[in-house]
């Protein structure tokens, strides 16, 4: 898979999952599975696409990890291209936040791995 982690200023986007999603409820950084013949690039600029309706540049990868159900993700630092407003797909995200490393830390609902990859980078 791979995770997008946009900033802005001292915030980061996160999402709450949306009940027909795995893990619903959870805050996690965006992103998602990298399909067939996708390069990692090419499938964080579509999930932000399907997930939020916005553009985004990759800029480059920050982590890689393996999570407890044994999924290798990868995590992008990424953009958000100019006039890129997030939008959420109801079928994917609950809401869109902007939150600090230490809101993040402290929420109880945030994902392990988005947990790890903070502590991490």
């Amino acid at each position: 898979g791979v995770v997008a982690v946009i900033q802005k200023d001292a915030q980061f986007l996160v999402i709450r999952r949306s009940q027909h999603v795995v893990a619903p409820g959870k805050l996690c950084f965006p992103g998602g599975g990298i399909e067939a013949g996708e390069t990692q690039e090419i499938a964080l600029r579509r999930e932000l696409q399907e997930e939020l309706s916005v553009k985004i540049t990759p800029q480059g990868k920050l982590w890689e990890n393996v999570t407890r159900r044994q999924t290798r993700i990868h995590w992008w630092a990424a953009s958000l291209c100019k006039g890129s407003t997030p939008v959420a797909n109801p079928h994917e995200v609950a809401d869109i936040y902007w939150m600090t490393r230490e809101e993040l830390l402290e929420n109880e609902e945030l994902l392990e791995g988005n947990r790890d990859f903070l502590k991490q980078c």
